[in-house]
């Protein structure tokens, strides 16, 4: 099969062997790729799959089931399907654990489905199973614009919250209303502290993907009992804490990654996603913010666009 490399940092149609499958596994032949963020440090060294994983490029695709393990349903046989993928996207067929796929609505392009995966897990299990959102309450969501951030505001304005984001352009802030955020600020022009102090605003539930300085002021914004979800530290790995604010409010802080979990916990969000929302996905009741979408032989650009922080959604790429 042909799939994409990524030796010395450059990405390359090559060709390998396709894989063998376990006895609980799928082999599902790829149409379309979603691409993460994950995918550039993994190319860059920074990022090295888990023991056990592929250590081809790529977490999520939508595709075709053409091939079952001896544990496996047979109906999955020839669904279309979308799933997270414990490495091993970039290629034209990649084996899926059978528990964690999700039957992709006929409504739905391969496009569209290859971008909901890893956002919907990342940001469900963010603020649902950790955050604890619920209806009447407020979710703070910095990246707003981003894959995650838009699947956040969209389940988070679905369970009845007021969401409050933060992003680095006029024009990324103007793509969160428009997915249903109720308060955009452009970080690099208001200081989201003092905008949420302004308007009276204080978060149940902060996804942050920025840390670092971020943590003090996230506190200062806090409402009792807030959780703050840290899904990456793009601010940096260390900052300087003030523990008195933590406390004074309570507030308890995750550190949440979703690739190296295990098998069991990835099939129960995905099962918990399930239950709460899919059937809002397949009705089409969500923008599933795709920014572009590249042939796979322009995988090299896919991930400069991550890179140089220009998307405001989701980068897809087709397998051709």
């Amino acid at each position: 099969m042909k799939y994409i490399s990524h030796e010395g940092g450059t990405l390359a149609l090559s060709e390998t062997d396709k894989p063998v499958l376990k006895s609980h596994e799928v082999l599902v032949k790829v149409a379309a790729i979603g691409v993460n963020r994950a995918d550039c440090m993994q190319r860059q060294g920074k990022y090295p799959a888990p023991e056990g994983d592929s250590p081809i490029l790529g977490l999520e695709c939508a595709g075709t089931v053409v091939e079952l393990g001896s544990e496996v349903d047979k109906n999955w046989l020839n669904k279309r399907i979308f799933s997270l993928c414990a490495g091993g996207a970039y290629s034209e067929y990649v084996a899926v654990d059978a528990k964690q796929l999700m039957e992709l609505p006929d409504e739905l392009t391969m496009v569209e489905g290859a971008a909901i995966s890893e956002v919907y897990l990342t940001a469900f299990g963010a603020m649902f199973e950790l955050g604890k959102l619920q209806k009447g309450q407020t979710a703070l969501i910095h990246a707003g614009a981003s894959g995650v951030g838009g699947a956040a505001i969209q389940m988070a304005k679905s369970a009845g919250a007021t969401v409050v984001i933060t992003a680095g352009t006029d024009d990324k802030c103007q793509h969160a209303k428009e997915l249903g955020a109720d308060h955009a600020i452009n970080y690099k022009t208001t200081d989201f502290v003092e905008y949420m102090k302004a308007n009276e605003l204080t978060a149940n539930v902060i996804v942050d993907p920025v840390s670092g300085s971020y943590l003090n002021k996230n506190a200062a914004i806090a409402a009792i009992d807030c959780q703050i979800v840290m899904l990456a530290f793009l601010d940096g790995r260390f900052a300087e804490v003030d523990f008195a604010a933590l406390l004074q409010k309570r507030i308890s802080f995750h550190a949440s990654t979703l690739r190296n979990r295990s098998i069991e916990f990835k099939r129960k969000v995905r099962d918990d996603l399930v239950a709460r929302f899919y059937n809002d996905i397949a009705a089409k009741k969500y923008d599933f913010n795709v920014y572009k979408t590249l042939p796979w032989n322009d995988a090299n650009e896919a991930h400069a666009i991550l890179e140089r922080n220009e998307n405001a959604g989701k980068v897809v790429l087709l397998v051709e």
